[in-house]
């Protein structure tokens, strides 16, 4: 009789552990607890009086239930955090409205009017070319001549022959890296699609924060 209550006591704690395990990863915090009572009571009067079952079993599992309480509290104040962060980010991005950023991209609008920018030079070019390329699949070059670190330049859409439209640009200096290129526009809006902030850029278009490469203040109109 003795062998057959201890058989039925282990079987009980196999089966009261994986309950255990299954309710601390689908259920809420307050659930995971008071499931957890009743089974520890179920679990002390069903053992064998003879042989009775390891205390440290007990403490293993109320060891799990505080690390998976703990790691759904860490989840709630991560979520909260990046909600509160967002938000810091959306105000921040909105009070630059009206002002002149530099934007990291390849792709550009024109619209008639000139285009400011700078390319960002890895090291010593005896010559660079800014590529613009059309949806056409029309090439327009424009040379910036020698140089080193920051290049400015600026494209004249009527002395290129630029139409309206949307163009890649691409800087090719004579050493062949590929510098990034940056251009100044104006920061018209921001608004905030689902989860993410998304800034509206003149002559550029929508654009994520992280290519922003700097703000430069606002200017009269």
């Amino acid at each position: 009789m003795v062998t057959t209550a201890s058989t039925t006591n282990s079987q009980f704690g196999t089966t009261a552990q994986a309950a255990v395990d299954k309710v601390s990863t689908q259920a809420p915090t307050d659930a995971n607890k008071d499931m957890f009572t009743k089974l520890l009571v179920a679990q002390i009067q069903n053992q064998d009086p003879l042989s009775p079952q390891d205390p440290t079993q007990y403490v293993n599992q109320l060891s799990q239930l505080s690390q998976t309480e703990a790691l759904q509290n860490l989840s709630q104040t991560t979520t909260a955090s990046a909600s509160v962060l967002q938000s810091l980010q959306t105000l921040a991005m909105g009070g630059q409205v009206g002002s002149d950023v530099t934007v990291a991209t390849n792709t550009i609008k024109v619209d008639g009017s000139k285009v400011h920018g700078t390319v960002q030079l890895d090291g010593l070019s005896a010559g660079t070319d800014l590529i613009l390329t059309g949806s056409d699949g029309q090439q327009h070059t424009l040379a910036l001549g020698p140089g080193s670190g920051p290049q400015s330049f600026t494209i004249d859409p009527d002395a290129l022959g630029l139409a309206p439209g949307s163009y890649t640009i691409q800087a090719k200096p004579s050493d062949g890296s590929s510098p990034t290129v940056e251009v100044a526009a104006r920061l018209n809006s921001v608004r905030v699609n689902g989860t993410h902030v998304v800034l509206q850029v003149a002559n550029i278009g929508e654009v994520d924060p992280s290519s922003v490469t700097g703000f430069n203040g606002k200017t009269g109109s």
